[in-house]
């Protein structure tokens, strides 16, 4: 009995855990924005109420401030980053800079809509080109 009690609830500590993300609160100011580095469900709204505090970030100033052991133990936890925060955590050497596969993907596109364009400038015969600027 007390073992499936204790099982129950390392379980349901997993489940939670694993629902954790890393996220960016804004506060203050219109046009003044600063932001708070807080772990939440991953459901909750962007500026609902946060599980934990971890941090403070001010894109005006570049100002970080982490709680690395809090951090650290979210992440064992399972918590996951967004992307501003995995750049966050990857200054402030938390983390291991990687390359995702998102990344992978985005870049191949952005090269081909590159060579693409290059190859629709260079097609276009003299003429066209006069009698669009004229």
């Amino acid at each position: 009995m007390f073992k499936a009690l204790i099982a129950n609830q390392l379980e349901h500590l997993f489940i939670q855990a694993k629902m954790i993300k890393l996220r960016l609160k804004r506060f203050g100011k219109k046009r003044e924005v600063s932001f708070r580095l807080v772990a939440c469900n991953s459901t909750s709204r962007r500026d609902g109420r946060p599980l934990q505090e971890l941090g403070f970030y001010n894109p005006r100033t570049k100002e970080t401030r982490l709680d690395t052991e809090a951090l650290r133990l979210r992440l064992s936890q399972g918590a996951q980053p967004t992307d501003a925060v995995r750049s966050l955590l990857e200054k402030g050497g938390l983390l291991e800079k990687s390359v995702r596969s998102a990344e992978i993907v985005g870049k191949a596109k952005q090269e081909q809509a590159r060579k693409a364009e290059a190859k629709k400038v260079t097609n276009k015969p003299s003429s066209e080109s006069a009698e669009a600027e004229g």
